[in-house]
């Protein structure tokens, strides 16, 4: 099994950025593909970008191309979500995701084992 943790969310103005971070403990994080999504209230959970377990491979919701960037540093076991040019409607709350699949990718939160517990990001206009 494998633990979650973000941290980085916060309030920020329309145009700014933020970093996410998602430090995983227990199991191998190299055992790992992770996945960041985001929810807000009455609405699904949306997928927003994965990796695979090497960092060789990346996806990312249309919503979010050119603007987010997904890294992992396996030696640190973190995964980070650099997020520029935010807008209002990217305010939610965002969540770090673990499958152990590792020659797959997912869009789906279904697909996804472990979840950490979120952080809120605001984006005012």
């Amino acid at each position: 099994q494998v633990q979650l943790v973000e941290s980085g969310g916060g309030l920020v103005q329309a145009g700014g950025s933020l970093r996410l971070s998602c430090a995983a403990s227990g199991r191998t994080f190299t055992s790992y593909n992770m996945g960041w999504f985001r929810q807000i209230p009455g609405k699904e959970r949306e997928f927003v970008a994965a990796i695979n377990w090497s960092g060789s491979m990346t996806a990312y919701a249309d919503s979010v191309k050119g603007r987010f960037t997904i890294s992992r540093i396996n030696a640190k076991n973190t995964v980070y979500l650099q997020m520029n040019s935010l807008k209002p409607e990217d305010t939610a709350v965002y969540y770090c995701a673990a499958h152990s699949l590792r020659g797959r990718i997912f869009t789906t939160p279904a697909e996804y084992n472990y979840w950490g517990q979120g952080t809120q990001v605001t984006v005012s206009s």
